[in-house]
């Protein structure tokens, strides 16, 4: 699948449909509303999300009831490819010295990525 750009908002309305599968615009609206979004943007931004086809929708009772297409793993699959390919020539080593060196990252989670390398290593066969 080719890569899937999403704005902010747009991959909040996917986070609301892919927690609870299904939603009406009116609803999606509602779990918006500490973020200020109007009603018409919501619309507006489903209707970009099915031109994408990462959205899809049913009739109920005069109502469409929108559905995602596409899978959290596949949007967020795309958007890693396109971030390594764009930013850091394809090199995903590039990307990981880039997060050692510029941001903060905990011990707890340097151990995890460590055990994530080697789990990584010992399922393609390679010893550290």
């Amino acid at each position: 699948m080719a890569s899937i750009h999403l704005g902010r908002v747009q991959l909040q309305i996917m986070q609301i449909l892919w927690k609870r599968g299904h939603a009406t615009a009116r609803e999606i609206t509602d779990a918006m509303h500490s973020l200020g979004v109007a009603h018409s943007t919501v619309q507006t931004l489903l209707r970009g999300l099915e031109d994408k086809g990462v959205v899809g929708h049913d009739l109920h009772e005069r109502t469409f009831v929108f559905k995602p297409l596409v899978s959290a793993d596949a949007i967020t699959r795309g958007a890693t490819r396109d971030l390594i390919e764009r930013l850091f020539g394809g090199s995903v080593s590039g990307l990981l010295a880039h997060l050692l060196s510029e941001e903060s990252i905990s011990a707890r989670e340097l151990r995890e990525l460590k055990q994530l390398i080697d789990r990584h290593d010992r399922k393609s066969g390679r010893t550290s």
